[in-house]
């Protein structure tokens, strides 16, 4: 089938595919609430809910009717009335048509009569089940839509102010017949932590949307659905953008031959799709293309229909990829040939049953599978939907639970008097003895722990690092507002080093003379206090002389500041290709490599789970002034696994071109990612050229895939970086050459762990500096046979860095929440 790719295209689409038969229902209400008059929107006819058609009874006496008298430009005239309830209220529609329905209700606050809509506090109940509890909206209007399965004659819609003092309101409501088929009762993969199967009874619960999305495609409106629905562009949710290229087609989707119809999805969702984008890798990458959608909080589960139809193979039978969802395998193998009757072009959908977890996100990826051919390689995505399965509870329910928690808090508030009673007199008792004084470091909660090799720029005196925090926070590290104000004129703006989504970096000089880079967030907004927070968690418990520090922090008149070491040179990146500055010489750039592995070595082994820093790159290593490389941007950095676990399960993150294929994928995160990225930095030293760059030749525009090749044929010296011609030995080359082609293998388990890494390229320097034989490597089990040429040997643990000059206590961080990009203006 022909596949086109032109940016235009989709819009052209919508004027040349006619539009489709509108569905109709059997039930079918539209009210226009608050108002006498019929109005039209999408050319639906919303009938005034004065008027009291014979089928619906409204039971509000002490509702009022509102009218916007300045509604906002090009409003929709349904969201310019109002219906006010200052008492309990119900609708009450006759039902013809059992099975499931669509229960929609529009909500858009505006300001009349006294009443300001926006600080309306309500439920909604529907047919006794709370679909909406303490309601409360902002200046935004806002749709709620639910799919239910009605099995009595009558349909009632409560609204219940909350307070005595408050009231609830209503713009309109829609409740109509759905398809038979829209959701069915089998088929649905259950996909959770706990469990993996088939769900049934789907349509027995209430969904609420969450998200409707027409995947990459432009979006629609409700006239182009034939059930009235708004679908999204998905470009806003790709979490890399580049890993994808929009697909149309002109042919009209084959709805006979497949396993959808016009009601699941519109045409335009079928005839568009997202593909993985190759144009900038070479004819056998793989990887994935993923998608965040946020839907709050945790535990709660949501059915997710995916859509596809093949519109980018030429024939049958050449598309297979796999699905995965929250890291989870999904769906193996997908081949759509094999799911309809054997026509392209043929629409079909997937529905799955996943649960949310405390990020607040529902992840979706495609990939192509181990099935794949290396020349039609590809996945695609047509359209998804999320929607919430609602924890309906019954006004009666909620009546006997309010009985139990009366009982339940009596109980409970007496054996908590007893208790305080008991406490009381302990306390007395306890006060008659006299009380040792605590040391300094008691006083305030702090553990002191020993300061590594490292930073010699800690404000604390008696040279300790206090790695958690007291009941009274971090007082050894908080630094006051008016310190960082005169450490940097005031926020000058010819101060600034670097800048991201946070704010600025400012170079600094504090009262004692130290120079140190201040990170500002943006002044009063708390949108990163949670990072915030998180970072002075993480990075007051990393002390190593290959890492950046955290010299402290500052909290006050609504400001959030990040106070780090300063790194005068600035990220490696701009001494390699660029900018002009003088080239490194080949001993610069081994030290630079065996000081950011020793760094990373330390995050891998230097606590009970170890860090996996997740973004490894040029520009996240930082040169001081005398050259030395420390690892910076720890924004992505988190846990790595359990004693008794191999990965951590977990969203990709990263940044193109060092990303590890293996982690892409499966989204399995292990500690050989990191050496992965850091495989892509060996090459981009030593060719001094980017990870990728798409004005290159294809073959070249991936470094890691082209230097590679030039290394198995053994002429990584036909690329390195013309400066260092003639400047490096040939044995050195070799180690060197060999240790970065371990750190790209496909598998993490061939790849060597940071401590072999450290071990190979200290190595490499001292065949460079005086061309003797090595001992061998105690970590990696190197006989003394082999220590003629020494070798990297995969999968074998370094030894466990916990005390010295590079250890530190176990620690049981998180840090994925941590501040990104510090002095580089560069993004991810």
């Amino acid at each position: 089938m022909e596949s086109i790719t032109h940016p235009f295209l989709p819009l052209i689409l919508l004027f040349f595919i006619p539009f489709s038969t509108s569905f109709t229902p059997l039930d079918n209400y539209l009210l226009n609430c608050g108002s006498h008059t019929n109005t039209s929107l999408y050319n639906r006819l919303f009938v005034g809910d004065s008027t009291k058609p014979s089928t619906i009874f409204l039971s509000a006496d002490r509702s009022i009717l509102l009218t916007d008298q300045n509604p906002p430009l090009n409003s929709p005239t349904l969201y310019n009335t109002a219906r006010v309830f200052r008492s309990r209220s119900s609708y009450r529609f006759n039902i013809r048509k059992k099975g499931t329905h669509l229960v929609r209700f529009h909500f858009s606050p505006f300001v009349a009569q006294g009443f300001d809509l926006k600080v309306a506090k309500f439920s909604v109940l529907v047919n006794g089940y709370v679909v909406l509890s303490d309601f409360q909206l902002n200046n935004s209007s806002v749709l709620k839509e639910y799919i239910w399965k009605i099995d009595t004659d009558v349909l009632q819609i409560v609204f219940t102010p909350a307070g005595n003092s408050g009231f609830g309101f209503v713009n309109g409501i829609e409740v109509f017949s759905a398809p038979a088929d829209l959701i069915i009762d089998y088929g649905a993969r259950l996909i959770t932590l706990t469990e993996i199967g088939e769900y049934r009874n789907l349509s027995s619960q209430v969904l609420e949307t969450i998200h409707r999305i027409n995947v990459g495609g432009l979006k629609l409106t409700p006239f182009n659905d034939t059930l009235w629905r708004t679908w999204i562009p998905d470009e806003d949710y790709l979490v890399f953008k580049s890993a994808a290229k929009s697909a149309s087609t002109t042919h009209t989707p084959n709805y006979q031959n497949g396993g959808a119809s016009r009601e699941i999805a519109p045409d335009h969702v079928y005839t568009t799709a997202q593909q993985m984008n190759r144009d900038n890798t070479t004819f056998n990458a793989k990887f994935n293309i993923t998608w965040n959608f946020p839907v709050g909080p945790g535990g709660i589960l949501h059915l997710v229909r995916l859509h596809f139809s093949d519109i980018v193979s030429p024939a049958l039978n050449l598309l297979y990829f796999d699905i995965y969802i929250n890291g989870y395998s999904a769906y193996r193998d997908l081949d759509l040939s094999s799911l309809t009757t054997h026509v392209l072009g043929s629409p079909i959908y997937v529905d799955f049953v996943v649960d949310s977890d405390d990020s607040g996100v529902i992840q979706i990826s495609v990939g192509p599978s181990d099935l794949s051919s290396t020349i039609r390689m590809n996945a695609i995505l047509n359209g998804a939907e999320i929607m919430k399965m609602v924890d309906v509870m019954s006004t009666q329910n909620v009546y006997k639970k309010k009985k139990i928690w009366v009982v339940v808090g009596s109980v409970v508030g007496g054996f908590v008097i007893l208790c305080l009673a008991i406490i009381a007199l302990l306390l007395a008792m306890r006060c008659r003895k006299k009380t040792p004084k605590q040391g300094a470091a008691e006083s305030v909660g702090w553990t002191p722990l020993r300061m590594f090799g490292g930073s010699s720029l800690s404000r604390m005196s008696d040279g300790t690092a206090y790695a958690s925090p007291g009941p009274n926070g971090y007082f050894g590290l908080k630094i006051p507002f008016a310190d960082v104000q005169l450490a940097t004129n005031n926020f000058d703006r010819s101060l600034i080093i670097g800048s991201g989504g946070f704010g600025m970096v400012y170079k600094g000089v504090l009262r004692d003379n130290t120079k140190v880079a201040v990170k500002r967030a943006l002044p009063g907004s708390r949108q990163g206090l949670p990072e915030f927070q998180s970072e002075i968690t993480v990075l007051s418990k990393i002390r190593h002389h290959h890492l950046v520090s955290l010299v402290g922090y500052c909290e006050e008149n609504s400001e959030m500041i990040l106070v780090y070491e300063y790194v005068a040179k600035g990220p490696l990146k701009k001494h390699l290709y660029g900018t002009g500055l003088p080239p490194l010489s080949w001993k610069q750039r081994l030290e630079i490599c065996i000081g950011s592995a020793r760094g990373l070595h330390y995050l891998h082994t230097g606590f009970a789970q170890g860090i996996i820093h997740r973004d490894i790159k040029s520009t996240n290593i930082l040169l001081d002034e005398d050259y030395v490389a420390k690892v910076a941007d720890f924004g992505l950095s988190r846990s790595g696994p359990c004693l008794n676990e191999t990965h951590v399960s977990t969203r990709v993150k990263g940044s193109f071109g060092y990303l590890d294929p293996e982690y892409f994928r499966r989204q399995q995160l292990t500690d050989k990612s990191d050496v992965y990225s850091f495989g892509v930095v060996l090459f981009e030293i030593i060719c001094a050229r980017p990870a990728v760059d798409p004005l290159l030749a294809r073959e070249q525009v991936n470094l890691a895939e082209w230097a590679l090749e030039w290394q198995k044929k053994g002429m990584l010296d036909q690329i390195i970086d013309h400066h260092l011609v003639g400047q490096i030995k040939p044995s050195s080359l070799k180690k060197f050459g060999e240790t970065a082609e371990k750190c790209l293998a496909d598998y993490g388990v061939d790849r060597p762990t940071m401590g072999d890494v450290l071990w190979n390229l200290e190595h490499a320097l001292q065949l460079q500096e005086s061309g003797r034989k090595r001992e061998p490597n105690a970590d990696s089990n190197v006989s003394e046979s082999e220590s003629v040429r020494p070798i990297i040997v995969p999968g074998v643990p370094s030894i466990n860095l916990r005390t010295g000059d590079d250890g530190i206590g176990s620690s049981d961080i998180n840090g994925s929440q941590v501040f990104s990009q510090l002095m580089t203006n560069e993004g991810r």
